[in-house]
């Protein structure tokens, strides 16, 4: 799995900000041709997409391309011009608006069809996809089994909100009128349990409201309590802050490793299958929870800073 705690959403109109995005420390940046551009400028965007993939140092990100839609006439033309033009330097494509799996299995055929003509290797390039609307939620369990290519579900939550009629127009913010609970949990959880029963990774939307920290990290910890891996962000200043709420914090990472190393040595030294570590009893159910978590302290670079010690 890649890191994706930051998602970085990048016009492939502004060549200033395609070379800036190269020095931020975000895990994944994706260039835009979508609807951070306009439509009048779509054919020069993927001219700079593709010279800032060739020309650029993407050194330690996941780099992404995100096309139009395969709705509108531009799609086709995003989808070749840039993986002939820079294939090799790019990691996955996203495929945005998704309203069923045949949407995805077109992408893939197409990917295959260029890696064979340009000589790529075949089924390197990955997918992600958005669930940006009503029909692309009901479908998602589908989605999520489209192509091997496919990498991560994408909530799209601004489009996803008018498709269904919701009455804000703060992008995901809870809507006036709605006292108690979250109006996104249902469609959050549905993502997520979509992505972890076909093995996808789960990537939360953009907070528009880009000057209000406090609110990004709000709402991302809702969908990193949750369990995603990341969340969208459109600002330098967001990538700090969506970079620590999606890894563990250094205690949880150190006390997910002691559990992995404790029962590593009770169940094979000691042949027993549950014990206790200080006052926690832990077991099989125990080891599976400490691997998330060590998983991503491990992604997110944290050192570990404490080691278990054998009873004598």
């Amino acid at each position: 799995m890649r890191a994706r705690r930051s998602c970085l959403a990048v016009p492939g109109s502004n060549p200033r900000f395609l070379e800036k995005a190269q020095g931020l420390p975000a895990d994944e940046v994706f260039l835009d041709l979508e609807d951070s551009v306009a439509a009048g400028a779509k054919d020069e965007a993927r001219r700079n997409v593709v010279a800032a993939l060739r020309e650029g140092d993407w050194t330690g990100k996941t780099v992404v391309v995100r096309v139009n839609d395969v709705t509108t006439r531009w799609t086709y033309r995003d989808v070749i011009e840039v993986v002939e033009g820079a294939g090799d330097r790019l990691d996955c494509v996203m495929l945005p608006k998704v309203r069923d799996a045949s949407h995805v299995a077109w992408l893939d055929t197409l990917l295959g069809q260029i890696e064979r003509a340009t000589g790529l290797p075949e089924g390197r390039i990955g997918i992600e996809a958005q669930i940006e609307d009503a029909r692309g939620l009901v479908n998602v369990d589908d989605i999520a089994t489209s192509s091997p290519r496919l990498e991560t579900l994408v909530f799209g939550p601004a489009d996803f909100m008018a498709s269904i009629g919701m009455r804000t127009l703060v992008v995901g913010e809870q809507p006036p009128g709605y006292g108690e609970g979250d109006a996104y949990h249902y469609i959050l959880m549905r993502i997520l349990m979509a992505a972890r029963a076909h093995g996808l990774q789960a990537i939360d939307g953009p907070y528009l409201q880009i000057r209000d920290l406090d609110g990004f990290r709000r709402v991302a910890l809702r969908s990193a309590a949750l369990g995603f891996d990341g969340k969208w962000v459109l600002h330098p200043s967001q990538v700090e802050a969506a970079n620590e709420v999606f890894s563990p914090s250094q205690e949880d990472y150190d006390h997910a490793e002691l559990i992995l190393d404790a029962y590593e040595y009770y169940t094979t030294v000691e042949k027993r299958g549950a014990v206790m570590l200080g006052d926690e009893m832990i077991d099989e159910a125990s080891r599976k929870m400490a691997l998330v978590v060590a998983a991503k302290g491990r992604a997110a670079g944290l050192p570990r800073t404490s080691s278990f010690t054998p009873p004598a």
